[in-house]
Formats: C-alpha cells, structure tokens, sequence
C-alpha cells in the first residue's frame, strides 16, 4: 500500500499544527513565518502575526508584561544581545529555558542551507520538579552524612576533609595554623546526675556556644562523645589563645538551664601551632596532649602545645 507525497505532507502538517509541543520556523531575517497553535500559547502572543513578528518583539513583549522567558538578570537589552550571540551560532542547539511563571521548557533550534531556522518547545516542567526534588534529597542526604546528628555541627569525617582541604589550599603560605581540642570537663557526671537526655541537651547546648564564640571562617567539628575541635586558619598561637579563653568564660558563664535547674559546665582546651605545611594527624596530636595536660593542672583552662625534645 502506497501513499502519495501530498497526503504525508498534508498528514504530517496536521500533526504538528495540532501537536502539544511548540513548533516555530523563522526566516533568516528572524521574521515568525509560521507557528503552530501551541507555540503561540507558549510565547504568548497572537498567532494572527506570523509574518509580522520577530522574536526580539516576543521576548521585549514578554518582558515588559513580566511573562514569558525569566530573564534573571532583569536587563532585557543584554539578553537579547547574548540571543542574537547564539542564534545560528551553530546548525543545531538544544537548551533549557524556565519561564515567569515556574514553566520550564526545553528548547531545540535547527537551522537549514536557506537560513531558515526551525524551533520546537516541549514543556518539560514535571521533569524539572522531579529533577530539583531528587537534588534537594541528595543535599539533604549529603549534609546528613557529614553532620553530626545531636549537635548539628560537622563530624569527625567532615571536618577532617575540611582541615586537609584548608592545608593543602594554603600549603607553603607559610601562614600559621591552630588547632583547639575542647572537653567538657565531669560530663559523666552530668549523665549520671541528671540523666543521658540531659546529657544530650548539655552536649548540644555547649556545642553551640563554642560556634557562636568563633568567627565566621573558623571551623568547627564534633570529634565524639564530649569532644570538639576547632581549626583556626592562618591564626597565631596568641590570637588563638584570645579564642580559646574567651570560649571557656563563655560556657562557665552560660550554664544550661532546664526547668528552672541550672546545670552549670566548664570546658577544657589545648592548643597546638604549626606552619601550614602541617598535617591534620600532627595538629590534632599535639593539641590532644595539650588537652591532657589541661585536664591533669585543673581543668577550665587552655593549655598549648610545648615541643619537648
């Protein structure tokens, strides 16, 4: 059985002007000289002007309606600059565009000998939800695996990676670096006192008094059990020591009050200093015998690092 060429192309213009998908052929002077139905919903405008418009004159009347393409930038004469850029810079281009109103739609252009180029518009948007959804999970999933789950700061993974990251990014600086190992001084006590749940509450609630006695670029991890560490980036044993003290008055001063009870903590700290061309395992090392060396004199206090030879 034979069809003649008339009736495919009869039946295959049908289709595509009746096809959910936007369809749109401009001539090589970027005049609309036809358009199927869909296309023009798209786009938003009046299918009566193929042959009239442009698609500059879409995109400008889109804009000004705050509809259609979302134009991120807000400046609608450079991204019709950048437009003309990448039209026909090639003979094929596949792209996505989201649109004012969360629509997003994956564009295809296609440009023949004549110059004339064929657009088409498919209305990916359930893809893109699925698409952002799945992301968000896998940041969600991500953050888990390097926070601490009680205390919602780094764990030992996290911040490991972090303090390695931070010295090969300033190796052979020739900057200081510090570390500070911080114990809660008696917290069995604490458990066996007033029980684990309160234990819980008291790890969390120093936790976030020491981040919120850091500045901004410091970081912070819980290493487990009642011990944190905090990494200090191209800072002096002396500015560190400043850090160090002024976050063990900070917890001594602000105990942790349940019910009305107030259950009252000290921490205790050692500090270590190398050159940047350190390593993670050699910092934490030295700060942790500073750490003993704190608790062995007294605890609530700081202790740095001596080298003994």
């Amino acid at each position: 059985m034979t069809t003649d060429a008339t009736n495919i192309s009869t039946r295959l213009s049908d289709l595509v002007h009746s096809a959910k998908d936007g369809y749109a052929i401009f001539n090589q002077d970027e005049y609309l000289i036809y358009c199927n139905q869909a296309f023009a919903e798209i786009m938003m405008f009046d299918p009566g002007r193929v042959g009239s418009i442009t698609l500059e004159t879409i995109l400008r009347e889109n804009f000004a309606n705050n509809r259609g393409v979302r134009i991120d930038s807000g400046d609608i004469e450079q991204f019709i600059t950048y437009t003309k850029q990448v039209r026909r810079s090639r003979v094929y281009r596949l792209f996505e565009v989201d649109f004012v109103d969360s629509r997003w739609f994956l564009f295809s252009e296609q440009v023949n000998e004549q110059g004339d180029l064929l657009m088409q518009l498919k209305d990916i948007t359930s893809q893109k939800v699925q698409q952002q959804s799945l992301e968000a999970r896998l940041d969600t999933i991500s953050e888990l695996a390097l926070t601490d789950e009680l205390t919602r700061v780094a764990n030992r993974r996290s911040l490991i990676q972090s303090v390695v990251s931070e010295l090969s990014r300033c190796k052979r600086s020739g900057v200081q670096m510090t570390m500070l190992l911080l114990d809660i001084d008696f917290f069995k006590q604490i458990n066996d006192t007033y029980g684990h749940q309160v234990g819980d509450l008291a790890l969390q609630h120093v936790a976030n008094l020491i981040k919120n006695s850091l500045r901004p670029f410091d970081i912070m991890g819980r290493i487990g059990g009642e011990e944190f560490a905090v990494f200090l980036s191209n800072t002096p044993t002396n500015v560190a020591f400043n850090v160090a003290e002024r976050t063990c008055d900070i917890i001594a001063n602000n105990p942790l009050v349940i019910d009305g009870q107030s259950v009252a903590m000290t921490i205790s700290i050692g500090l270590a200093t190398e050159g940047c061309d350190t390593s993670f395992e050699k910092l934490f090392e030295q700060a942790d015998e500073a750490l003993y060396q704190s608790k062995h004199n007294g605890r609530n206090r700081v202790t740095i690092y001596q080298c003994v030879d």
